[in-house]
């Protein structure tokens, strides 16, 4: 009587695998560092006065409210605020650059 023997297919290994390349994937391309918040300090622009401060415009167009505001509409004041890091980085800028020189 011939004995068979059947092999398992290496499943466990084969997820390992797969679990590592998408890990590997997902970190080059969504960039997580590029979506945390980081903390900018800038002089804005006041565009309005309200009871609360002073709502104004960011160099980067973000709105910021500044408390505690005894400036005009029109004058600077200094603002500190967060943003994402992508737009400090220029992360999107490089994409668009890259995406003009693929398309004709």
């Amino acid at each position: 009587m011939q004995q068979t023997t059947q092999t398992k297919t290496p499943q466990l290994k084969f997820l390992a695998i797969l679990a590592v390349a998408t890990s590997v994937v997902l970190v080059f391309t969504v960039t997580p560092w590029n979506i945390l918040p980081v903390l900018v300090t800038e002089n804005v622009t006041v565009i309005a006065v309200t009871d609360y401060g002073c709502v104004a415009e960011s160099s980067m167009g973000h709105s910021v409210v500044v408390s505690d505001c005894e400036a005009g509409v029109g004058d600077l004041v200094s603002a500190t605020f967060y943003v994402p890091a992508m737009d400090q980085n220029g992360y999107y800028d490089r994409i668009q650059d890259k995406l003009e020189m693929v398309n004709p």
